[in-house]
């Protein structure tokens, strides 16, 4: 029986857990029995996955005409062991196409369905006969129809082409580190890293193995988005500080960074990830306080000075990390998410001491869960008033946490109505919205 390569075996195993229920491909990527796997079967596995979720559409079109039945609904195990092979096939033109072939038609095997193996090895025969590499010219048929559509009509035609581009690249990872030390540590290990682009903290990854980042200390040395950082950054100061929808937990570890005379108390609805929370923020001690709640029906009194509210959303700012949202994702989605970040919004004003300041971020691209429910929440409330972001950068760049080629680029993020918004790719971020708010003193 031929062998399976241990990446490609567990792509296919993490792929099928991915198609068949909510698991997450960048959670199940971080699992221990990954972790386990040699340096290079790691990021084989990664580029698999990743590879596979975003281009899934294109190969799904390339793969239909060569079925004998092209409107048939195939298997599970048959239709990623046929992606999963094309995919190999189209962009990594390292693996030999007979060994991609064989592996394939034994992953079927392996499934239990020996007798559509031998459709998987036709399929891929005429597949690897007339190899057409996955372009960024494939890159707007990678997502679905709809969604194009709407980006086309927020954000133009120019736009939409990059932020499409970017989804489809595999994300260079960012580094927050805590000083030069930590730098000069990483660089005797053979971690490459880029110079600072907008945040100082900050270090897009050029090479190396960061498996052993999670050892580390997070003080000192955390994976994490330049996007999310900057959207912790941006909150800026406090004494007594509400993070409403604060799992994982990396921007509260800024805003405990940033400010640490302050008082934070740390809130999330999910009891697993409250725990997770707990452990994450145990280093810092008794002046962060985790709570198990939803951020939509807090009752507490109006005394923070700042309140973050990070709030869940449709992450369709996260579609090149996250692939796999885009084909879960149902329009009307976004109306009840809108339902639900009014209602935490709403809460965090009210936690607000009078004169204190809210920031409101998701990573989606959606109006409807952005502008929208900001100017409904504005409406609403006759003492709320939105901040120009344009200050808060200036003192940013003044007090060394962003360079100034960040400051002017983040200038041009900000939008007519005063709100920022970095799309993806853009600033070679994650997708995110912000917006300043402040409640009125009197």
């Amino acid at each position: 029986m031929p062998a399976v390569s241990p990446a490609r075996a567990a792509a296919f195993d993490i792929l099928k857990a991915v198609e068949r229920g909510p698991a997450h491909s960048d959670d199940l990527l971080r699992a221990a029995k990954i972790a386990r796997l040699s340096a290079a079967d790691r990021n084989l596995t990664t580029a698999l996955v990743l590879g596979t979720l975003r281009w899934q559409l294109v190969l799904d079109a390339r793969i239909r005409p060569l079925l004998a039945r092209p409107n048939a609904k195939l298997d599970t195990d048959i239709r990623l062991a046929l992606r999963l092979g094309a995919l190999q096939l189209f962009s990594l033109d390292r693996i030999p196409a007979r060994a991609v072939i064989d592996e394939s038609v034994e992953l079927a095997k392996r499934a239990g369905h020996r007798f559509a193996s031998g459709m998987v090895n036709a399929v891929l025969r005429k597949l690897a006969a007339h190899p057409a590499p996955l372009t960024e010219n494939d890159a707007v048929n990678a997502y679905p129809a709809w969604m194009v559509e709407r980006w086309q009509r927020h954000y133009g035609e120019a736009a939409t082409l990059t932020l499409c581009a970017y989804g489809q690249r595999q994300a260079r990872p960012t580094l927050r580190l805590a000083s030069e030390a930590a730098e000069r540590e990483l660089a005797g290990e053979g971690i490459v890293l880029a110079p600072a682009a907008l945040l100082t903290a900050a270090r897009p990854v050029v090479s190396g193995d960061l498996t052993a980042i999670a050892a580390r200390s997070e003080a000192r040395t955390r994976l994490q988005d330049e996007g999310s950082q900057f959207v912790a950054e941006i909150a800026g100061h406090g004494v007594a500080i509400l993070d409403c929808c604060a799992a994982p937990g990396g921007k509260t570890l800024i805003l405990a960074e940033r400010n640490p005379q302050a008082q934070l108390v740390a809130v999330d609805s999910s009891e697993p990830r409250i725990v997770q929370l707990r452990q994450r923020l145990a280093p810092l001690g008794s002046r962060i306080v985790c709570r198990l709640a939803d951020a939509a029906a807090l009752t507490d009194e109006p005394l923070y000075d700042l309140v973050l509210v990070d709030a869940p959303c449709s992450g369709t700012g996260t579609l090149g990390r996250n692939p796999e949202i885009r084909h879960r994702l149902d329009p009307a989605e976004f109306a009840r998410q809108a339902e639900r970040q009014q209602a935490i919004l709403a809460a965090a004003i009210r936690a607000a001491r009078p004169g204190g300041r809210i920031v409101y971020s998701t990573c989606s691209m959606e109006p409807e869960e952005n502008e929208e429910v900001v100017a409904a929440t504005l409406a609403a409330s006759p003492g709320l008033r939105l901040v120009p972001p344009a200050q808060r950068l200036e003192a940013m760049r003044h007090e060394d946490i962003l360079t100034a080629h960040g400051t002017d680029q983040l200038r041009a993020c900000i939008t007519a109505e005063g709100y920022l918004r970095l799309l993806p790719g853009a600033l070679g971020t994650d997708g995110f919205f912000i917006a300043m708010l402040e409640k009125s003193a009197g």
